[in-house]
């Protein structure tokens, strides 16, 4: 497969997954607002702070407001990543490999670009407009991504698709998590609190895992939480089983399950292992914001390493 072919179909996954977790992460907001104290800053500045994109909110806006982090994450044309924007790209990039994607694949990608881009011509969004938003792409992603793998032949294309979503799942699993931990709480006195309570029930619901994290331990606990979404290996959006899919992806791409054959086969089978060989105890003990923070750098190493061993010029003339 064309190294061009293979990269956009690599992101046009990447950019809808990242859709799915942005509606995902704001409706359960939206719930959170109904049960925290009135702190607009400690509510939504967290929501810009998993996307990376704080620096650039700040150059917009002055205040954190509701309104302005929601148009900012779901329809500002400046954020090249918002919820509009990953969609218009998403569709973009299925345009061009419109050959080696299904009939139902791109009708499903056009269908939510209609819907974003009716949304976001209107001037005005109420709460009720904007829930129904948010669910729309969130069932619309869900919706697509089935189509796409009971579509879609499992071959280069396919694989190329998968691990870009997988990739992407594990870096916003890891910084919902790091934002929790980091920045939600006001004060150590609130640890163990019902408002902890409340916001470890949002963060789980953020990432769909709050019914199977309770049907395996029951009771909310930070550390049990921690490892449910760091560790778990069968709970489908947790680092650990991303990782373990996307290394499945990577062999039947190198087309060697010994080693690694290269860079990113390397990278990837190194973190994995790492998470693998250690407990949760470890990490807590050496600081879960500073292990979350070296997880999302060696996520954008392996996520430059995938594009040097399969996208680059270089890499395919040499």
């Amino acid at each position: 497969m064309l190294g061009r072919v293979a990269n956009t179909i690599y992101w046009m996954n990447r950019y809808l997954e990242r859709a799915e977790n942005y509606a995902r992460f704001m409706d359960v907001n939206f719930n959170l607002f109904l049960e925290l104290p009135t702190n607009k800053a400690q509510q939504w500045k967290p929501l810009v702070a998993i996307t990376g994109d704080w620096p650039l909110y700040e150059e917009l806006h002055e205040d954190v407001e509701k309104d302005e982090v929601i148009y900012f994450m779901a329809f500002e044309a400046q954020n090249p990543n918002s919820i509009y924007n990953c969609i218009v790209n998403a569709r973009e990039n299925a345009r061009a490999i419109r050959p080696d994607i299904t009939k139902e694949v791109w009708e499903q990608i056009n269908s939510l670009y209609y819907l974003v881009k009716a949304d976001c011509a209107k001037k005005r969004h109420d709460d009720k407009d904007l829930r129904q938003f948010f669910n729309n792409i969130k069932n619309g992603c869900q919706l697509l991504y089935g189509m796409y793998d009971a579509t879609i032949s499992r071959n280069d294309g396919w694989n190329f698709g998968k691990l870009g979503q997988l990739v992407e799942r594990a870096d916003k699993t890891s910084r919902v998590l790091d934002v929790k931990y980091h920045l939600l709480l006001g004060s150590v006195k609130q640890v163990g609190s019902s408002l902890d309570l409340i916001q470890w029930a949002a963060l789980l619901k953020s990432v769909s895992a709050y019914d199977m994290y309770r049907k395996k331990y029951g009771k909310l606990k930070s550390a049990n939480i921690a490892e449910f979404l760091i560790l778990d290996t069968e709970f489908p959006r947790s680092i650990l089983n991303c990782l373990l899919r996307a290394e499945q992806c990577i062999i039947r791409l190198s087309g060697s399950s010994f080693g690694y054959s290269n860079s990113a086969q390397k990278k990837l089978g190194a973190l994995k292992s790492q998470l693998e060989y250690t407990d949760i105890n470890d990490i807590i003990e050496k600081g879960l914001h500073e292990y979350l923070d070296n997880i999302q750098l060696k996520l954008n190493d392996i996520s430059t390493a995938i594009y040097d061993s399969f996208f680059s010029v270089e890499q395919h003339i040499n």
